[in-house]
Parts: C-alpha cells; structure tokens; sequence
C-alpha cells in the first residue's frame, strides 16, 4: 500500500487530501484517508492588489505547516502541493513560497492554468463515460476556468480563461474574457459536438445537494437555471441564515452557476454530470501514475 499526499492551493481555499492506494494486480484501489478543507481566499489580496498580503500569507503558511504535520501523522510517503490562479499571479507568489518551503519544509509548485486542467482531468473523469462519448471536463475555481475537451479516447483541446468566483467578486465578471469563452466552446460544439459536461468545483457539488440530486444523477440547464435565480434573489446574510449555505459557500456559489449556465449555453450542452472529483484528486492519481512508471513528477517527500 502506498500513502500519497496532495495539496491544492486555490484562491478561495487551499485543500489536503490524502489517500491509500492498494495497488492490486489488475487495478489500483483509492481509498481516502482525510481531507481537510481552509478556506484562505488567495484571490481577495491578488486579485485587487496583485500580491498576497502579510495576514494572508501567514495564514498559509500556518495551513501549510499543518498539512505537513498531518502528512506525518498519517505516513505520507511522497506528496505534490500544487498553487494555482491567484499564486501564478501574484507579484509575489514565488517569494511566499520559498519562505513557506524554508519554514516548513514543503515544497509548493505554481502551475499554469493548463497544467492544472490536465492535473485535475487525470483524477479519472476520463473513465466515467466511456471511450465513446464526447465531453468537456469543467472546473470552475475562484481565480480561473479551465476546459477540458475529450472526444475520442483522448483530451482533444483544452484552455484555461481568467473566470473565477472570488476574482467576479472582486473586481466583477471580465464581459471581455466571458465573450472569448463562448466564442471558443461555440467553435468547440461545431467540431467535437460533446453531450454532457463533468463539472468540478465546490460549487457544483454544493449546486447538486441544493438540488437534491443523487450521487450519479444529472444537472440539466433548466434546474441549474432555476436554482440560480433562486439563490441570487437572497441576500448573502440570508444565503446563509435561510438556505444555510456556509459562509466561504455563500457568494461563490452564484459567479459559479452563472460560468457553467454560460458554458452549457454556448456549448449547446443540457447535461452536467457532478462526480465530485478536483485537482487534489487528479493530484494523486497523477503521481500514483508517475511513481509506476517512473516518468512525470515523482513527487516529494517529507524531511
């Protein structure tokens, strides 16, 4: 059995996942261990000043510090910490995280919004549908979108746009980078047609248990369509008193519905699968991947 480890550094939360993988003769076994969840939000310095602020930024290392001793705790043996938007950004992402790296002694990683839509596709959404099927992979985060098309048994196109929750709260939804998304996935739905999106997110995932949703059961346009409206009628005090959303959930959530309602419009798709699978997951399979063959990123260990 391996014990593998993933950080995934968000600009609304940062996140631990951990996993057990029991690596049988046919197929490998992921069994989660823990999963912590801290809701920093990154992207509210970033986004309006560029950088991360002092406050913020010792925040995350004390989160970061406490990932590392939890990864101990539980016998990690290799692990990846990947930071996305909102650190990719900031002026000074690189400088917080060598001074996170030389007070705690783990490594982080700023990846490119590419690389984290591959990363989060490997978790695999790859084989929920079959080989058959045409589908985007859609994961909305608080600093970007990132668009996984794959048809064919393989990730056909891909991009990453500047859309995400925290940064529409900040400083609004960018019309301009919303009008280069529909025009892409317009010209996606004429050369791949895909059928269902698999949305990624905390938001999705919350939109489902709004709707009162089964575990393997669709999201239709309509329904999402519905509960946005819903949900945008309240205040956020009542967001959170009355639907009883919590407090980190309660503003995301609408920016969120609002890019996936905009991409299934402009994709000319009605059907959002929700396997509640993210870049912490693509994370560890990724690595269980790379650790096999020997090829990729092998991962870290802990001093």
């Amino acid at each position: 059995m391996q014990t593998l480890g993933a950080i995934d550094i968000g600009s609304n939360a940062i996140r631990l996942l951990i996993m057990n993988v029991e690596n049988f003769p046919h197929e490998p076994v992921f069994k989660k261990a823990a999963f912590i969840r801290v809701p920093i939000r990154l992207g509210e310095d970033v986004f309006v000043h560029g950088r991360v602020g002092e406050k913020k930024a010792l925040r995350l290392e004390e989160a970061i510090a406490g990932f590392g001793h939890l990864m101990k705790a539980f016998g990690v043996q290799r692990y990846l910490a990947y930071a996305t938007s909102a650190m990719r950004e900031a002026r000074n992402g690189q400088e917080v995280t060598d001074e996170i790296f030389r007070r705690t002694g783990v490594r982080i990683k700023i990846v490119h919004g590419l690389r984290e839509a591959e990363t989060a596709f490997a978790c695999g959404a790859a084989d929920l549908f079959g080989p058959d099927k045409t589908y985007l992979y859609v994961d909305v985060g608080g600093g970007s979108t990132e668009i996984i098309v794959y048809a064919d048994s393989r990730i056909v196109e891909a991009r990453s746009f500047t859309l995400g929750t925290v940064r529409t709260l900040n400083r609004g939804m960018d019309e301009e980078e919303v009008k280069r998304m529909k025009k892409w996935l317009k010209g996606v739905a004429v050369r791949h047609t895909p059928s269902v999106i698999i949305g990624s997110g905390g938001n999705i995932n919350r939109v489902q248990k709004l709707l009162n949703k089964k575990e393997k059961e669709n999201i239709s346009y309509t329904e999402l369509k519905v509960l946005y409206d819903y949900v945008r009628s309240y205040s956020y005090e009542d967001r959170i008193h009355v639907l009883k959303l919590n407090t980190y959930r309660a503003d995301v959530i609408v920016p969120a519905m609002r890019i996936f309602l905009a991409v299934c419009k402009a994709a000319k798709i009605d059907q959002i699968a929700v396997p509640k699978l993210g870049l912490a997951d693509g994370i560890i399979h990724e690595l269980h991947s790379n650790l096999r063959t020997g090829q990729g990123e092998q991962g870290e260990t802990l001093g």
